[in-house]
């Protein structure tokens, strides 16, 4: 038997589970939760409708690991954006309109995380997640923190809370405002990151945080 085998069926696994969180993504934001059944995401990635089943043990599970490689890959891609970050600030405000960013990308398939992180299943520990976890433990570990481990869910819960208000029917919370907290929690100029177009802090200056590192 070859020695590369093994390491070749690791890939195809890998690609044929990627082909699965990808198509994820794209019904998910075409058609809602509801509208998209597993059948429908293995036909689109062209992968029998047993291997959903072998790789994930529901929809919940399936959808939640798709954002979380959906997010992963936007922040990765931000980060690594040319020029490459230097400064931890810019790096933290890369992260935080990735991610917020998402929000207005992909509104319905934000939503529907939101909504099945909510559920009795909760938060779903996964590869995907693992990976998003990491780059966001490293950004605030560059950003300067004393404490990377407690700051790093810290961060998590505020960009949560924060898609979640953007994304709340009936009465979401405006970006800039959003933004605008988060940017003075981390001690971020306004113009770091991406800002919006043609938005302006509400207070009209430079969102500082309290404390100075």
């Amino acid at each position: 038997m070859s020695p590369r085998r093994p390491a070749v069926n690791e890939e195809l696994r890998r690609r044929s589970r990627e082909r699965l969180l990808q198509a994820t993504v794209e019904l998910v934001d075409e058609r809602g939760f509801e509208g998209t059944t597993l059948g429908d995401i293995a036909e689109r990635a062209g992968s029998a409708r047993g291997l959903v089943s072998y790789y994930f043990p529901g929809k919940r599970q399936l959808v939640q690991s798709a954002v979380h490689r959906l997010m992963h890959l936007t922040l990765a891609a931000a980060l690594e954006r040319p020029p490459q970050p230097q400064d931890g600030r810019e790096r933290m405000a890369r992260a935080i309109d990735a991610v917020l960013g998402l929000s207005q990308d992909h509104p319905v398939l934000m939503r529907h995380h939101m909504a099945g992180i909510l559920q009795a299943d909760g938060f779903i520990q996964c590869a995907e997640q693992q990976r998003l976890a990491y780059l966001l433990h490293d950004t605030v570990a560059r950003w300067g923190s004393p404490d990377p481990d407690t700051e790093y869910p810290m961060l998590r819960a505020q960009l949560m809370g924060a898609v979640f208000a953007l994304l709340l029917p009936g009465v979401p919370m405006p970006l800039d405002r959003l933004r605008g907290e988060l940017f003075r929690r981390y001690g971020l100029d306004w113009h770091l990151g991406v800002p919006p177009e043609g938005v302006l802090p509400s207070d009209g200056l430079p969102a500082r945080a309290a404390h100075q590192r």
